[in-house]
């Protein structure tokens, strides 16, 4: 005798197609603001937001790819482009010279400057005005809730890397 497969609850289905169209939906926005003001992918944003957070301004680029939850490739290409463009310098980390070091600059920080009031009106606008406060408080312990148990296995960024076999 088969298992049958698993399948969702209506209501299941329902949360998830609605988690995927709402984060669809406002990464548009997000992105479009992003664009149109700073000139940002949604990636450079959150790269430059973390640097920014940062105390000193940087962060490995290790973990900034962790963070975002990007390939090292992928922010490397970001990275790269964001130097082009004055924002952030990249270079060996003092500590340990195979890691690379990604730091805001001057010129970063005024376009996070730029970017944030329109960035914050937009998360506003077409995430939280429809919510009361106590939604707004269940909808913060809920997705941390949901992230804590997915960053519970390392992003894949964080995986050693596999040496392939000859």
């Amino acid at each position: 005798m088969s298992t049958p497969p698993p399948r969702l609850s209506p209501t299941e289905l329902a949360a998830y197609f609605a988690f995927t169209e709402v984060s669809s939906l406002l990464r548009h926005a997000v992105e479009k603001q992003l664009r149109d003001v700073g000139k940002l992918s949604y990636v450079q944003f959150q790269l430059l937001a973390r640097l920014g957070d940062a105390p000193d301004g940087s962060q490995r680029m290790t973990d900034l790819a962790d963070g975002v939850v990007y390939s090292r490739s992928g922010l490397t290409y970001q990275a790269q482009s964001l130097e082009e463009r004055g924002l952030v310098t990249r270079g060996p980390s003092p500590e340990d010279e195979r890691s690379t070091i990604v730091a805001i600059t001057d010129e970063g920080r005024d376009v996070l400057a730029k970017v944030f009031p329109g960035h914050i009106e937009a998360v506003k606008t077409h995430l939280f005005e429809s919510l009361s406060a106590g939604d707004v408080e269940m909808l913060a312990r809920v997705m941390g809730q949901v992230s804590g148990h997915l960053r519970a296995e390392p992003p894949r960024s964080a995986g050693g890397r596999r040496r392939k076999s000859n």
